[in-house]
């Protein structure tokens, strides 16, 4: 698979995601500050709550943004065989009688995309099944932990 174009996709998704955010949080902060949102009374939190999510947004927005920074300098790491799963392998595993495609980035863990007409999960390192597979090579059969219950995989490729 080409993995620039991966992520390319990862980079874009984030990016659309980010001017989301900028929107609402910009919303939240027109909000916050509106005339109509100044308190009535001592209860009357509109305002305040208005503020908390414009700020809570702005973080989350402030977050993409370190993310696309580093998927923008993230280079495209050929994996030879017998190598381990490290930041940028795109890996294909195969638990539960199914197989899935996961993209291990350095951020932005559970960002979706759809590539060649199949569904790539981004996992960090830091992620529970990120951690678990961390350094495994191809053909490795891990015992691996999927929702607190340990299941048999199989690593079918580290690209």
């Amino acid at each position: 698979m080409n993995k620039r174009a991966i992520i390319q996709k990862i980079t874009a998704k984030l990016t659309s995601e980010l001017e989301v955010y900028f929107r609402a949080a910009h919303a939240s902060r027109t909000e916050a500050t509106h005339e109509s949102s100044k308190a009535e009374n001592k209860y009357d939190t509109r305002g305040l709550e208005a503020g908390y999510l414009a700020r809570g947004q702005s973080k989350q927005a402030a977050e993409l943004e370190a993310a696309i920074a580093e998927y923008q300098k993230l280079g495209v790491r050929k994996f030879a065989d017998g190598d381990g799963i490290a930041v940028g392998a795109l890996v294909e595993l195969e638990h539960g009688g199914e197989s899935s495609i996961y993209f291990v980035g350095p951020r932005a863990g559970g960002t979706e995309i759809l590539h060649d007409k199949k569904e790539i999960l981004v996992i960090t390192p830091q992620s529970p099944l990120g951690e678990q597979l961390m350094g495994k090579k191809a053909d490795q059969q891990p015992q691996l932990n999927f929702g607190g219950a340990k299941q048999a995989a199989k690593i079918l490729k580290v690209e």
